[in-house]
Formats: C-alpha cells, structure tokens, sequence
C-alpha cells in the first residue's frame, strides 16, 4: 500500500492459512473483516495486492514450514504485484520482536488474537516507514455476530467453540500462543450452526484445544454435553463431528449423547500422547494407563460403531526403549482406526525443554517410523474389516487422478486429516450424503459404490 494514499483504490488479497484448523477459522474471520468495498480476495498470490501468512508455530516442523512459505510469497513483493506482506497467528505471538530482524520483507506482524483488527492495522501500517509490530494479548473470542469468510466446501465447516487451553501439558505453547480457556455461549453457538446450515453446509465440525473443557469457565453452567442437545435440534444438519476430547473429560454422560444421537458421528479425537505413567506424569496429563485403559473399554462397549483416533508423541525427554516398547504394544493391541504421531519438539518457555535426559533425533525418527508402521498394519486390518458394509458418504467431488471416480469421505473420515473413500459405481451430486457399499481398501483409504435406493 502506497503511504498516506487515499481509501479510493480497492486493493486485492491472498491469505495463505498454515497449520490447525482453528488456525483456519481465526483466517476466515480476518477475511470477514475486509470491508468488500475496499478489498477484494483472491486466490492467487500473483494477483495480490496484500499477501497474508497466518502461520503456525506448535512444534519445530510447523516453525520451519511457516518460514519456508512467507519467505517463498515474499517473492511476490521482489517481481510481482504484492505491494505489502503480512504475517499473523501464532508466529508473532510467540516470537514477536525477533521476527523484525529475522524477516524484513515482512511489513506488518499480528498476534493469534488480532483478526478483528485487521483493516486497523493495515491503515496503521500504510502511515508508517518501517514494518509495524502490532501483537496484544491472546483475549479476542469470536461469536455468531463475528463477519467470516467461509473457505471450506460449501457443505462442510468448523465452528469453534472455545479458545486457548488450561491444561498446561509440560510439552506444550498452546497457553502461550492462544491465553487461557474461554468459551463461547451456548446460544452463540447454536445461532452460528444454524445459519451454516441454512445456507448449506450439511457437516460441521466442533473444534477447541480441549473440547470437553469446553464451558469450564463460565459462569453460566454451560458443558459440551448441553450444547450437544441443542444442536441435534437443528434440522437440517446431516454430521456433527467433535474433535480433541481430552481423555479424562470423556464423561459417562457425553459418551450416552454420542451414542443415542444420530446426527453425531460416531468418532472421536482423543489425544493420549501416551501410554506409560511414568511419561504421561511428566508430560503433565492428568491420565494414566488404567484410566486410559478404562475410557476405551467404556467407549468400545456403548458405542459399538466408534471410529477412534488418537495422536502420541514419541521421544519425550528421558522415554526409555522399554517405555516406547510399552507404547509400540499398545498400538499393536489395535484399540485405535487413525493415529498420528509426532516426534517430540524441544519448545523453549516449556517445562520439557528444560528436563534432563533429551532423546536424540535418530531416536526420534527410529521410533516413529516403527510407530507408524504398526498403526499402518492396524489400519489396513480395520479397514478390510468394512468390506460389504453399507456406510454413509459425503460425496466432495472428483478424485485428483481422473474425472471418472468421484470421490468422498465416509462418516468415519474428518476433513483434511483423515482418508478418502474412492466412488466407482453410481453417480451423486457435490454434498450430498449417499449409502454406499465398501467393495474394497487400503491403510488409509476406501473404495466403494453408491447403493441405489
């Protein structure tokens, strides 16, 4: 943006969104905060007046990606179009002045709370020489009256339910980068869901950091349990999706509404990080492995269609080879349909980072893979399993490699983390939720046809 310019000129922008999908929902509302009168979005970078990174900073791998990509957009401003280069979220949060020096094709840094400040921002920075850092406190909470630009499928989306973490995992910046838990209103949710889906959407995903803190800090009384009864009375909505359920917050009572309700799936996101008591004591959980144990016997045993996923970290400070070998036995027990693994990431400001015994990275990487390589072994087996079955598919459209399969995701799949279900037989439009029989798969993936009705 040209200094001390008129508001005359409508200016064109891009906003690439890297890491989480809260990370996405916090891009949608910036968007939704560009008056249209004054700024159009675009797509491509090339024809971008404004480029902005809402970048990730979580662990070293989302650190480095988020790097690599404002320093390859920044391209833009040497031999393109681009005349200002933001970059907000977690970065800057987290690292704030240090980045100025790190990156001066950078010209304005914004924290994870200041989506709404956008357009106050990029006036502010119009007035000024140099790069402005502009980075308040994580307290900003989106609600129903928010303005957001849906950039998810038309039929699909995430509402947000909560911001920030009180947890306080030995491992984890979340507290850091997000502030503290807080939670929206019920009635601010249910109005959000419901207009979604008047205008279409037909699966929305619940998201937090821990979704079943969700209203522990309100006075109101609110729990997930409630707000789950109140959205399974919007009519239209196909799939209700919940995602990260801290273990110990899985109550009796939520696992009865999952259960009972048809409109919500029948899958859950459950970190565990781990399986030992020992690490799961220095990684601040507040489970150990009967608790553990227990929660998915009671899950398995009421909600008998479940489809589990949970995430583990490997290498955190001092695991030992009988440790890890405790968490390899467990995944082979084959309690689980999807799981992720992360290689420990040694963040400073965190209690892990400053424990002894720190495990090398050729250890890391070996454990993994083996990690990895049993869950692939459990997928596939879990998978086969469905051969013949009927399940319900969202149909999201054709797949990458040719024009005559579509594609979609079971209702065992989430978007963006979990498989595809690949569509050989019959034909459905983009959104619509079809019966279709599983006739094939691999570790990750389905193949199926459309079930004439």
């Amino acid at each position: 943006m040209v200094k001390q310019e008129t508001h005359l000129e409508k200016y064109t922008v891009s906003l690439v969104s890297l890491g989480c999908p809260k990370n996405l929902v916090d891009a949608e509302v910036m968007l939704g905060h560009l008056p249209p009168d004054r700024f159009e979005i675009v797509t491509d970078e090339a024809q971008a007046d404004i480029i902005i990174v809402n970048t990730c900073a979580f662990i070293n791998d989302a650190k480095e990606e988020s790097i690599e990509t404002i320093l390859e957009v920044a391209d833009y401003k040497k031999q393109g179009r681009c005349r200002l280069l933001v970059v907000s979220g977690c970065l800057p949060q987290r690292y704030r002045e240090e980045l100025a020096a790190e990156l001066p094709e950078v010209d304005l840094f914004m924290g994870t709370g200041d989506s709404a400040r956008i357009v106050e921002l990029l006036d502010a920075q119009a007035l000024s020489d140099k790069a402005l850092y502009a980075v308040s406190l994580p307290e900003f909470l989106y609600d129903h009256t928010t303005p957001r630009v849906k950039s998810s499928p038309f039929y699909s989306t995430y509402v947000k339910i909560a911001e920030g973490c009180a947890n306080h995992c030995s491992y984890c910046v979340i507290p850091q980068l997000r502030g503290t838990l807080r939670s929206r209103s019920i009635d601010s949710v249910v109005r959000e869901v419901r207009r979604l889906v008047e205008s279409g959407v037909r699966e929305v995903n619940l998201i937090a950091q821990d979704i079943t803190a969700y209203g522990a800090d309100r006075e109101d009384g609110a729990r997930l349990e409630d707000l789950l009864r109140e959205l399974v009375k919007i009519e239209d909505l196909s799939w209700l999706r919940l995602l990260y359920a801290y273990p110990d917050g899985v109550s009796d009572e939520l696992i009865d509404i999952i259960a009972r309700e048809d409109k919500i799936c029948k899958y859950l996101d459950i970190p565990l990080q781990h399986i030992d008591d020992t690490v799961l004591a220095l990684m601040n959980r507040r489970v150990d492995e009967t608790a553990i144990r227990q929660l998915l016997t009671r899950l398995r045993e009421r909600i008998p269609e479940l489809t589990l996923r949970t995430s583990f970290i490997v290498g955190f400070p001092g695991e030992t080879d009988e440790q890890f070998q405790r968490l390899l036995d467990f995944v082979n027990e084959g309690h689980f349909e999807r799981v992720g693994v992360f290689r420990y990431s040694r963040e400073e400001g965190t209690a892990a980072a400053a424990m002894d015994a720190q495990i090398p990275e050729r250890t890391k990487n070996t454990r993994y893979h083996k990690l990895m390589k049993a869950q692939s072994r459990v997928s596939f087996r879990k998978n086969r399993a469905l051969k013949g079955r009927i399940e319900p598919v969202l149909v999201e459209g054709y797949s990458e490699e040719t024009d005559l399969l579509l594609r979609g995701r079971s209702i065992r799949q989430a978007p963006d983390i979990d498989g595809q279900v690949y569509i050989t037989a019959g034909y459905a439009d983009i959104g619509e939720i079809v019966p279709l029989r599983i006739t094939d798969s691999s570790e990750y993936d389905l193949i199926g046809e459309i079930v004439e009705e």
